[in-house]
């Protein structure tokens, strides 16, 4: 559970009472945006409080009541999800920043220029929403954004979000290290043995070319074989 002293309260008004729940601001965020976070990992106390401050609880049957649920956690998820979060400043600024390197990251990995059929870098990314001045709201995934965030950059740089296919040609001796590695990067369309070399062919989002090869090659020491059969 999350530390009390750090905690603050989230709080919905609803047939004019308050019902109130201490929670972790970043991880409440998180939550709202559509994040799968355990609801025991977000709040300071596993309680709903009429006045939090004054230590005022809410009763397990009054809220099973009110909010028409059978199990006092959704009632929980409830006054997460639609209750009013007040954050600091600092709070603020440390939380759009997040998101908006979330959302880069996410465009850098999926996206390549498609002028040179290479990933842009992600200062690159990030320098162009500067540019386009791009509105982040901390209240929103950084899924939720990438299409409205993507838009705005193709006027500043050429862009676009594209998958490969990449067929690959692995010694034996590196198949048992690298199948982990190739699992993580993307999907394995087919893969076969020709004598002692496995043949696989990957398709992976078009921005993680470079990362894939580096890590290909730094577990085979330049070994592996590499080459890009089909755009999509």
């Amino acid at each position: 559970m999350v530390s009390l002293d750090k905690a603050i309260i989230i709080r919905l008004k609803t047939h004019g009472e308050d019902y109130e729940i201490y929670v972790d601001a970043d991880k409440a965020v998180k939550y709202r945006g559509g994040e799968n976070i355990a609801i025991e990992d977000i709040l300071a106390v596993m309680q709903v409080f009429k006045d939090a401050k004054a230590g005022e609880k809410a009763s397990d049957e009054h809220l099973l009541e009110l909010f028409h649920v059978s199990d006092v956690n959704d009632a929980i998820k409830e006054i997460l999800v639609k209750g009013e979060l007040h954050l600091t400043t600092e709070q603020k600024r440390h939380m759009h920043e997040e998101r908006r390197k979330q959302v880069a990251t996410i465009i850098a990995r999926n996206a390549i220029n498609p002028q040179t059929q290479t990933p842009h870098p992600l200062a690159r990314i990030e320098a162009a929403m500067e540019e386009a001045r791009v509105e982040i709201v901390i209240s929103k995934s950084a899924n939720e954004q990438v299409e409205k965030v993507l838009k705005a950059l193709k006027p500043i740089i050429p862009i676009k979000f594209e998958k490969l296919q990449v067929a690959i040609q692995i010694p034996a001796a590196y198949a048992g290290k690298l199948y982990h590695v190739l699992r993580e990067m993307g999907e394995i369309k087919k893969e076969e043995w020709v004598g002692a070399e496995q043949f696989c062919l990957m398709e992976i989002p078009a921005g993680l070319q470079d990362e894939l090869y580096t890590k290909l090659n730094g577990v085979t020491h330049g070994e592996v074989k590499t080459k890009v059969v089909k755009h999509e």
